[in-house]
């Protein structure tokens, strides 16, 4: 079976296709092909806005303002999801090194990469990575 016609894991069922059609070819590649955006160059990288960042492939809420921090890393950078079963971990052994990946729980696409143990002042001293392509900002001035 070719990558066009298989069927996605997760709540949405959507072929790889019918991702393509969606997401756009940025989105596609970083959420189902798990690449990463270029540093600094994501719309949600410095924003200050308030509100709820939900999983651009699916509308999950994922992460709140309330949670993201400044990393200087030229990523949105979160200390903690909104919910612990938003997202799932898993190990990532590509491009030489062992990270661990962020994928959406709902429909399985990459998000980014959480690092932990690094030394930022914050609740959880971990660094959720994310991609901002990853991501919709719905804006609410009543998150924190």
């Amino acid at each position: 079976m070719d990558d066009s016609s298989r069927p996605v894991t997760g709540a949405t069922g959507r072929t790889e296709e019918e991702w393509r059609a969606e997401l756009g070819p940025e989105a596609y590649a970083v959420l189902r092909q798990g690449a990463t955006e270029r540093p600094w160059s994501g719309e949600y990288v410095s924003t200050s806005t308030r509100g709820v960042y939900r999983c651009r492939a699916c509308g999950a809420e994922l992460f709140r303002s309330s949670e993201k921090f400044e990393s200087h890393c030229g990523w949105p950078s979160f200390y903690d999801p909104s919910d612990s079963t938003a997202v799932t971990l898993h190990e990532d052994r590509s491009l030489g090194m062992i990270r661990t990946e962020v994928r959406c729980a709902r429909c399985d696409s990459h998000l980014g990469h959480v690092f932990h143990g690094e030394g930022y002042d914050t609740p959880t001293d971990d660094r959720y990575c994310i991609n901002s392509v990853a991501l919709t900002l719905e804006a609410d001035d009543s998150v924190q």
